[in-house]
């Protein structure tokens, strides 16, 4: 069973509790003008993913939803590079880096799916 949600293919939910650890994550990093703006961007990615995913469920067409989900790919392999910059700066928070960087792969590899299942 997942950590992130009970609920594995419910991606809303799944996508929103990601969000939630960022900022959970992002809390703990002690502030610093190193840290500041890979906190500021890693906050930004990381709750994007869910805002996009709910925007793709009510998109008025086809070609909007295609494009919501690619937006989502894009936010979920950026969380992925200012996960992997946080974990450098902040070395006692690699671990938990570690954990949401496999989150944010699995959703690059899905929203990638679903992409090109949309065509």
């Amino acid at each position: 069973m997942r950590k992130f949600t009970n609920k594995k293919y419910d991606l809303e939910e799944r996508t929103a509790r990601f969000g939630e650890k960022i900022i959970d994550l992002c809390k703990e990093v002690p502030r610093s003008p190193v840290n500041d703006p890979i906190v500021n961007q890693l906050v930004r990615a990381g709750t994007s993913v869910g805002s996009n995913y709910c925007e793709a469920n009510g998109a008025s067409s086809k070609k909007d939803f295609r494009n919501k989900i690619f937006t989502c790919k894009k936010e979920s392999k950026e969380s992925k590079y200012w996960l992997r910059m946080l974990a450098r700066a902040v070395n006692t928070l690699k671990n938990e880096c570690r954990e949401l960087w496999q989150e944010a792969q699995e959703f690059t590899l899905i929203f990638s799916k679903i992409a090109s299942s949309s065509k």
